[in-house]
């Protein structure tokens, strides 16, 4: 079993209010997939495999990045949080927010209410989404030597859910934590992947770079 290197995808379009506007990178968030990029190569990381999902900004970051070519895998993708966000507010009553600190409350509720089935007409069912995340990260960990993975910060945070055992509210809480461009390394310690880093981003850590530490 090799270990796993997730990173979540440069900064996108922030102010976008659908999946498809969402769906390309900010100035910054090149910037950001450079950097990453630039330190990889620096520090001798030793990753013969790269992966992303199939959406424009995981093309873009690893692209970005120039650590070579990345095989994409759909099962890598988002789930639809602006599409589950519209049949919350149809079917509940839930308002979209506007502002960046309601998504803190909002959140929780996406999710909660996308695991229990309770989102007539979702794109796709949650267990289907956590189980294409397992089989996704299962048979890259069955190949050979250690994997990047450029993919989404919930999927990153289904992923440690279903690793750590986390209940709703502390999946959605590891998913608003998650920045643009962190590094989580998922290692084999026995039979099981476990996590050995959170949220890494070395390659923001500097004083002219910490403008650049973004959640959205």
């Amino acid at each position: 079993m090799s270990h796993i290197t997730l990173i979540r995808h440069g900064q996108a379009n922030t102010g976008a209010r659908d999946e498809a506007e969402y769906d390309r990178l900010s100035e910054l968030g090149h910037q950001q997939a450079v950097w990453l990029g630039d330190y990889l190569k620096s520090c001798g990381s030793h990753h013969p495999r790269l992966y992303s999902g199939t959406l424009t900004r995981h093309i873009e970051t690893a692209q970005d990045m120039d650590l070579g070519d990345a095989v994409r895998d759909e099962r890598l993708n988002e789930l639809e949080y602006f599409t589950l966000s519209q049949l919350l507010q149809e079917q509940h009553g839930v308002d979209i927010p506007q502002e960046r600190e309601g998504f803190i409350s909002h959140l929780p509720r996406v999710f909660t209410a996308w695991e229990q089935d309770e989102l007539e007409g979702a794109p796709e069912r949650f267990a289907a989404f956590e189980a294409r995340v397992a089989d996704a990260l299962r048979d890259i960990a069955d190949g050979s030597g250690p994997a990047l993975v450029v993919t989404s910060g919930g999927l990153i945070a289904i992923a440690l859910r279903r690793l750590l055992e986390l209940n709703m509210s502390a999946t959605a809480r590891v998913a608003l934590a998650i920045m643009n461009t962190s590094m989580h390394r998922l290692f084999p310690i026995g039979a099981h992947l476990s996590p050995v880093l959170f949220n890494a981003v070395p390659h923001l850590d500097t004083p002219d770079r910490q403008f650049a530490q973004t959640h959205f």
